[in-house]
């Protein structure tokens, strides 16, 4: 099963604020492990889930720019905290505060990724939804693939007006106006 095939149904699933969800992947993003939170609000049984790519649950709705930034802040080794809206396989969609952590062997190889992921302040996906609605619009502007990760990062750094998305997120999870 793969997200692409699932069309979302305008379904809004929460989870407690008590509870995390948890995953884990091998380097090329395959998940190795999941957590009973993650089945459960993903609608995805164990064995649905372990080994396939972690890009089973993307949302349609996320910009493109933002795995963008994702992926090349794990290619420095470095952590990622990130709002993200996930796509369950019966098409509800949730919306977590994500913190991704690359996972390191004894000998500093970067042997997969850790990602727990929070319940996030409604506020907070407010603003994170307007702000991923204006990057979306302008990757929805171009023709390929490459082109609207493009226009997305640059419609992202415009929109984060020389503040590190690190900041953006820490502003809205504090409380502060983003």
């Amino acid at each position: 099963m793969r997200a692409t095939q699932v069309r979302p149904t305008g379904v809004e699933r929460s989870f407690g604020a008590d509870e995390i969800i948890v995953t884990k992947t091998d380097p090329r993003g395959i998940i190795t492990y999941a957590n009973e939170v993650f089945l459960r609000i993903s609608a995805l049984t164990e064995a649905e889930a372990v080994g396939q790519p972690h890009n089973l649950i993307r949302h349609p709705d996320m910009p493109r720019a933002v795995f963008k930034l994702l992926w090349d802040t794990l290619a420095e080794r470095e952590e990622i905290f990130a709002y993200v809206v996930n796509l369950a396989s019966d098409g509800a969609h949730y919306w977590v505060l994500a913190h991704i952590t690359p996972s390191f062997a004894a000998d500093a190889r970067v042997i997969g990724y850790h990602s727990n992921r929070r319940l996030p302040q409604p506020g907070a996906v407010a603003e994170v939804r307007r702000l991923y609605d204006r990057i979306r619009a302008a990757e929805q502007t171009q023709a390929s693939p490459r082109a609207a990760v493009e226009a997305g990062w640059q419609a992202l750094l415009g929109e984060l007006d020389g503040r590190t998305y690190d900041e953006f997120v820490w502003g809205l999870t504090n409380g502060a106006r983003a």
